[in-house]
């Protein structure tokens, strides 16, 4: 029997389809934004930062897709449900960081983070799936992490919110499975982003050694690899997980730790 994609591979080819990133505006998903759009999507890009979006649009002015700026706040899940109707390819990126011992770590922004990196992907997802299941196909990618598989210490919503969003991915995987619509996640371990670089000073704090040292006895303490991974090199994972030849792949978690979790 002929295999169903017997054509040899080319470049991804996402025109006539309508992508929405969260989180934009920088960092990876300003990475993912621009490469999708490269392959001629039609990019809703998500933010609360109204600069990084214009910055972004600018950006990717002349490539074969277009980038349309939505300033959006997650925490409004309303808002984020609705926006997400009508979209072919789904990456929930967007994030926050706090880094602080269990017994002082705000209920607030608990509370928040978790809204923003596990609540507002189910909103999203709920509001993408109607057209998707409608046309019989759909790609939804979670930015999940290292740590959506490893725990690390002072970070225990970041933590608990990447490993539920895990868990969202799969069940979005089982039941979009018959209606042409795969889920998965990406894992990467530290990306060389703002978010990352504004950690600098909290893990030194927390672990009471100098910012200098926390590069190399903190973040890239487990990794084989010993640098940071950059934006493009997740993106260009994301963008495989939309094409054609990625259509058998659901359900699972594409991990880019530099062998972290090798150990």
């Amino acid at each position: 029997m002929t295999p169903p994609f017997a054509a040899p591979a080319r470049a991804l080819d996402l025109g006539g389809r309508t992508a929405l990133v969260t989180g934009a505006a920088g960092g990876i998903g300003r990475a993912c934004a621009l490469r999708l759009a490269a392959a001629g999507a039609k990019v809703r890009a998500v933010d609360r930062d109204a600069e990084g979006l214009d910055r972004l649009a600018e950006s990717a002015a002349g490539l074969p897709g277009t980038v349309e700026a939505l300033l959006l706040d997650l925490t409004d899940l309303e808002a984020a449900e609705q926006a997400a109707a009508g979209t072919d390819v789904l990456v929930n990126n967007a994030g926050l960081q706090r880094v602080s011992p269990l017994e002082d770590f705000p209920p607030d922004v608990f509370h928040t983070v978790l809204t923003v990196m596990l609540e507002a992907p189910f909103r999203l997802i709920r509001g993408a799936l109607p057209h998707m299941y409608g046309q019989g196909w759909g790609r939804i990618v979670n930015v999940s992490s290292v740590h959506g598989l490893r725990a690390s210490a002072y970070k225990s919503a970041y933590v608990a919110a990447k490993h539920g969003l895990e868990g969202l991915s799969k069940t979005a995987a089982l039941e979009g499975a018959p209606h042409g619509v795969t889920s998965n996640c990406v894992n990467p371990a530290y990306v060389r982003t703002p978010l990352v670089e504004r950690q600098l000073a909290d893990q030194a704090r927390a672990h009471g050694i100098p910012e200098e040292r926390v590069l190399a006895e903190v973040m890239l303490r487990d990794s084989a690899v010993k640098r940071l991974i950059e934006p493009e090199e997740v993106a260009e994972a994301v963008a495989y997980l939309c094409g054609p030849h990625a259509s058998f792949v659901t359900g699972t978690s594409l991990i880019l730790d530099g062998g972290w979790s090798a150990h």
